[in-house]
């Protein structure tokens, strides 16, 4: 394939199996029926248009490339033009042995301690974002209310400022709707994204303050300095990572049970501490997981009988995992109460999600705020439901009804 320009035009794909493309207008919505009929056909799906790249649909195969550090690199974790640029983002973009040292200096900002101590907060940022919508009889529940709650989450977790969350919400969609096409713009958001962390980090060594950016800015590693461009990296990593997808996570369910209002008053009949609340924030995030990874296959090596070699693209396909039936009894239905619900939303292997406390607290707390305030609310018949492609999937906007 040829990449003369910079912004690259396609059409649309015709085979799911061996013409894929995670940003093509059908992906979205329809993800899910993708991931079924390639899966019924063949484990493993392909690509040539960001070079030689694939989509694995069953949890063996997503597995085996998770847990396999030796032949999968983590340096490119999206699959995008092989000439792209890109930088560090530890430590998900690390492979062993560093990746150890990054993963232990972020953990303890995501501990479960310090995350549920911020739940009152949370819980009363909610609250006021529904109270923004008053008594309006229709809204936007992605634009209003999913969207803002993570942005809040990780801004009080890192220390980041709330009043740039237009500006990180620009960033989170040219990143992953525009970026992997076009490194032009792949490249802007590179360098403001830099210039913009480099600025608060150096702020925080002359004001410390008691946050993430504060720990990041003085961070070492068995004594050692980390570098600065690592120590950006991490901030980028917690504004690409930690925002869109919780609230793709939170907007895919609330658009769910926009639709079944049985298993909202199912829900809302049972106080915010019983374990149905926790079993349906499980199941959203199995059904609707909305992050797809990816790796550099760094050698040659066969993948449930599809041989990948040096050089070539794969995704780790979670969401699709999520869907084997190999793996979930009645694997095609959302089972409110389901129980061992073993999804791999948050990854498998050493690139688990570091900050999966914070997302099932946002999550659990944006759903009981939201069923509570509006108990029969409904998909607006006479508004479009628009959904993001790519590699964080959910809706971007969300129109409803909020009494039904």
């Amino acid at each position: 394939m040829t990449y003369g320009g910079e912004r690259i035009d396609w059409e649309p794909v015709k085979s799911w199996i061996t013409d894929w493309d995670w940003l093509d207008d059908g992906w979205g919505e329809n993800a899910i029926d993708i991931w079924n009929e390639v899966r019924e056909q063949c484990p493993v799906a392909s690509t040539e248009r960001y070079g030689r790249a694939f989509m694995p649909v069953t949890m063996e195969a997503v597995r085996a490339i998770a847990q396999d550090t030796e032949n999968f690199s983590s340096i490119w974790v999206n699959v995008a033009r092989p000439d792209a640029p890109r930088a560090p983002a530890p430590p998900i973009t690390s492979d062993p042995p560093d990746h150890h040292g990054h993963r232990r200096l972020i953990l303890p900002a995501f501990n479960p301690k310090a995350i549920a101590a911020i739940e009152p907060e949370l819980r009363r940022f909610c609250q006021s974002l529904i109270a923004d919508i008053g008594d309006s009889p229709t809204a936007d529940a992605a634009e209003q209310y999913s969207q803002h709650i993570p942005v809040h989450g990780i801004c009080i977790v890192t220390g980041l400022p709330e009043a740039d969350a237009d500006l990180f919400r620009d960033w989170i969609y040219k990143n992953f709707q525009l970026a992997p096409k076009d490194n032009t713009i792949r490249l802007q958001v590179l360098t403001e994204m830099t210039q913009y962390i480099d600025a608060l980090l150096k702020d925080r060594l002359k004001n410390p303050q008691d946050d993430l950016l504060t720990v990041v800015a003085n961070a070492e590693i068995d004594g050692k300095d980390v570098d600065w461009d690592v120590k950006v990296g991490y901030i980028r990593l917690q504004i690409v990572a930690g925002i869109d997808t919780t609230w793709s996570a939170i907007g895919s369910g609330l658009w769910h049970f926009a639709q079944h209002n049985d298993q909202v008053q199912r829900l809302i009949a049972v106080p915010d501490d019983h374990e149905l609340w926790s079993e349906a924030t499980e199941e959203v995030l199995r059904y609707y997981a909305p992050v797809t990874m990816a790796r550099k296959v760094v050698k040659d090596v066969e993948v449930s009988g599809c041989p990948m070699h040096s050089g070539d693209q794969t995704l780790v396909t979670f969401p699709a995992a999520n869907h084997d039936p190999a793996e979930f009894e009645r694997a095609d239905e959302f089972v409110l109460d389901r129980k061992n619900n073993r999804h791999v939303a948050f990854g498998l292997g050493i690139h688990r999600c570091a900050g999966s406390n914070l997302a099932r607290l946002e999550m659990i707390v944006a759903f009981q705020e939201w069923l509570r305030a509006f108990p029969n609310y409904s998909l607006d018949p006479s508004k479009k439901v628009t959904w993001a492609n790519g590699q964080v999937r959910g809706p971007r906007i969300l129109p409803v009804l909020t009494t039904g």
